[in-house]
């Protein structure tokens, strides 16, 4: 049956992850991967210290690969040992670590929160510890601790959250320590990104549109000339007509002005001519006339003088 198939492949992939994890505690045992190629069985062997995998002369990496040949039946297999990139974000080597840290004593919730930190400060997304076992006292119990954002159920928990698990043995008891990472290059199914796109036109429709748009604008400006020259030959036949209008009338009221003023004679020639009188010179006798009448009305205004005196007179009596 194929299902015994995947179960028997199942148990024998899950047999040689606890074995490495025994023999490579010391190295940093970040796990493994087993590829079947037609040349045989490629192990891929993840640790944070690579050279203690290796061994001197590389000879750990030769007793690993009989072990596996012998002990779970793997047809030619070859051992290939890489380095962890960020051991923080590698689940089984931080719980190993806080496994280490529970053993020299320290306490449960200082080694958990120190965790925390170092696997966030990393960039992960979301990190959970859970420490179950005699923690406080002669009864089991539980301390889960939480931080960042991290899938619990669905496939994406499945998928894209890591899982390690390590134990420890104290005095009270057996310690399990579970430790689930989410990695900050995940990419959630439910994740919306919100994109503004600049709309460009192609080339071939903008050299259309300014085509059209410089045959408009020359029917435009043609358009325009010929209502200019229309309006300007129409301001000149009107100009012309009120023109002439006002000549008439300047001729008209001239003509009346002429109709109602008299006539003005010329003077003649022989008016303008000037009659010259011969003065005559005063003689002699007419001066001494003259002087006779200037001694005589002094009498004159004296009898007239007396008169009136007279006059009052009377008047008075």
């Amino acid at each position: 049956m194929i299902e015994k198939d995947f179960v028997t492949e199942g148990l024998k992939r899950t047999r040689i992850d606890e074995y490495l994890e025994t023999e490579l505690e010391r190295a940093g045992y970040g796990g493994m991967e087993i590829q079947v190629t037609p040349l045989g069985t490629m192990v891929v062997v993840y640790a944070e210290r690579p050279g203690m995998v290796i061994g001197r002369g590389g000879k750990t990496v030769r007793s690993i690969t009989q072990n596996l040949k012998t002990g779970y039946g793997l047809e030619n297999p070859q051992v290939e040992v890489k380095e962890v990139d960020v051991p923080e974000l590698n689940p089984k080597i931080m719980a190993h670590k806080i496994a280490a840290m529970l053993q020299r004593g320290m306490h449960f919730r200082r080694v958990a929160y120190t965790a925390l930190r170092r696997i966030m400060g990393a960039g992960a997304q979301g990190v959970e510890v859970t420490i179950s076992g005699k923690i406080r006292g002669s009864r089991s119990a539980v301390a889960k601790f939480s931080d960042g954002y991290i899938k619990k159920c669905g496939e994406p928990s499945i998928r894209f959250v890591r899982h390690g698990f390590a134990t420890v043995q104290l005095k009270p008891g057996v310690l399990g320590i579970n430790v689930r990472i989410m990695p900050p290059d995940v990419v959630l199914p439910d994740k919306v990104d919100i994109l503004h796109i600049e709309i460009e036109k192609p080339v071939v429709e903008e050299t259309v549109e300014t085509e059209a748009t410089t045959e408009k604008t020359e029917q435009v400006e043609s358009v325009v000339e010929e209502i200019v020259e229309e309006t300007a030959e129409e301001a000149s036949h009107i100009i012309e007509e009120i023109v002439e209008d006002v000549e008439e009338a300047v001729e008209e009221i001239v003509e009346e002005n002429v109709k109602t003023e008299p006539a003005i004679e010329e003077p003649s020639k022989e008016s303008e001519e000037t009659v010259e009188v011969p003065i005559e010179e005063p003689s002699k006798e007419s001066e001494e006339e003259a002087k006779t009448e200037d001694v005589d009305e002094p009498e004159v205004k004296k009898a007239s003088g007396s008169e009136e005196t007279s006059k009052k007179s009377d008047k008075s009596e």
